[in-house]
């Protein structure tokens, strides 16, 4: 069948986190190839038209979503899927609203603890300024809307409120702006996989993250340089790890417990990474939800396929299986 990939433009001058949506394009219309599909690329800017016209004119059988960005921005990540709601096309992953909701991570904290999920204390820049910081440090500066680590880098995490403070002023104009605070949580990440099957969401291998060799004063966090600056310490010292010994069973049998309660409460669908923290005391805490995970070849989503036994083809397979046409179709 034809399947369209839809997909933010991306500038000649975007970044590496931009630009490896081209990545992904190329891998997914390589792995439709193979399994006979016809795969048509199409690009969507922050006019709707061209890409609504070249849609209603291919009229392909499925859409395969890719947005992350449109112009530049997470922001308007809901633009894709209204579209294609709009003109009654089945597409693959969460519906757009709940899109929105796991792109803003302010929005996706507050469904989380409404849910009774953990997730580390936050408070927004303008409540910081209103009542100071509400519960006590390390603290973590991160954006609001942008993924890809942008904005994430040593400097974000800082020990008092005071610093926090200067480090707010000094990154108020910032391209990743707005922030927010979260408390910073030492210790163990995880990266939990979920992928459709015929009897609900499956969960992939999880693995954990190592920061292997990192300095006792170095913070231990998956940064933008961990994963787009191949040259940097980060990116060749943060490894993925797959192999756990027996006695974790029961912490492996909570994230995975976690996992589909996030998928549940979130309205995920087709495919979803959860990222979590498990501090100094075993607790797990969720820190995000991302219901578009990255699928270029490098990603920890296919990583996390190949480990049991997938392909980056077989992926495709579920995702154009669990595909739908959304509320707002004609």
């Amino acid at each position: 069948m034809r399947v369209a990939l839809l997909y933010g433009a991306v500038a000649a001058d975007a970044g590496p986190d931009e630009q490896d949506t081209l990545v992904q394009v190329a891998a997914l219309a390589q792995a439709l190839q193979a399994l006979g599909h016809e795969a048509v690329a199409v690009p969507l800017t922050s006019c709707l038209a061209p890409a609504a016209a070249r849609l209603r004119a291919l009229r392909p059988a499925c859409v395969v979503n890719l947005v992350e960005t449109v112009a530049g921005s997470s922001r308007a990540i809901h633009l894709g899927p209204q579209l294609l709601e709009r003109l009654g096309l089945p597409y693959t992953g969460a519906a757009g609203a709940v899109l929105v909701a796991t792109t803003n991570k302010l929005r996706t904290k507050a469904l989380l603890a409404a849910a009774g999920i953990a997730t580390p204390p936050w408070c927004t820049e303008a409540f910081l300024h209103r009542h100071g910081v509400p519960f006590p440090g390390p603290y973590i500066v991160k954006s609001v809307w942008e993924h890809g680590s942008l904005g994430l880098d040593d400097a974000a995490v800082v020990a008092t409120a005071s610093q926090l403070r200067a480090l707010l002023a000094q990154r108020r104009h910032q391209a990743a702006a707005p922030w927010f605070v979260e408390r910073y949580i030492a210790g163990r990440e995880f990266n939990l996989a979920l992928l459709a099957g015929r009897h609900g969401p499956e969960l992939l291998p999880p693995a954990e993250m190592l920061f292997v060799d990192y300095p006792a004063d170095k913070p231990r966090i998956v940064d933008y340089r961990a994963k787009w600056e191949p040259a940097s310490f980060e990116y060749r010292h943060t490894q993925r790890c797959f192999t756990f010994s027996r006695h974790e069973a029961p912490l492996l049998e909570r994230l995975a417990a976690l996992a589909h309660a996030c998928w549940q409460r979130l309205g995920l669908a087709g495919y979803a990474r959860i990222d979590v923290r498990v501090d100094a005391a075993g607790r797990p805490w969720v820190l995000e939800v991302n219901a578009n995970p990255c699928l270029a070849p490098d990603s920890g989503f296919v990583a996390a396929a190949a480990r049991a036994g997938w392909a980056l083809e077989d992926v495709v397979q579920r995702l154009l299986a669990a595909a739908q046409p959304r509320a707002g179709g004609k």
